[in-house]
């Protein structure tokens, strides 16, 4: 039972941050998680929509979702509304707890196309 109780402890123990770089679309993490179709130009109302309202926004890439964390959620999402369901390069320090992947943002530019 103790082997049991330490794996599920050790497993819940954030990764250390990493500073990486990352691409991808900016989405609701909510409507995203409801139905993969909620991302690109279909979805961007909506998006822009919960996002105004505070939603948690997230980069969806090839290797899923990564919620954004960090001053550019504050006043609603406020430094996010120009990036929603666009493409974007994100550089930050990502961390990864019980399968969730976070990245704190430090910029975020628009992905050369």
């Amino acid at each position: 039972m103790l082997g049991v109780v330490l794996v599920t402890a050790l497993a819940t123990v954030p990764v250390a941050a990493e500073p990486r770089t990352i691409a991808g679309e900016v989405v609701d993490v909510r409507c995203y998680e409801k139905a993969a179709d909620n991302a690109g130009d279909a979805h961007v109302d909506c998006a822009l929509s919960c996002a105004r309202r505070g939603a948690t926004l997230g980069v969806l890439t090839a290797d899923g979702v990564y919620v954004i964390t960090g001053e550019y959620t504050a006043e609603a999402n406020k430094r996010l509304i120009e990036f929603v369901a666009r493409k974007v390069e994100v550089a930050g320090e990502t961390t990864e707890r019980a399968g969730r992947r976070t990245i704190r943002v430090r910029a975020i530019k628009l992905a050369d196309n």
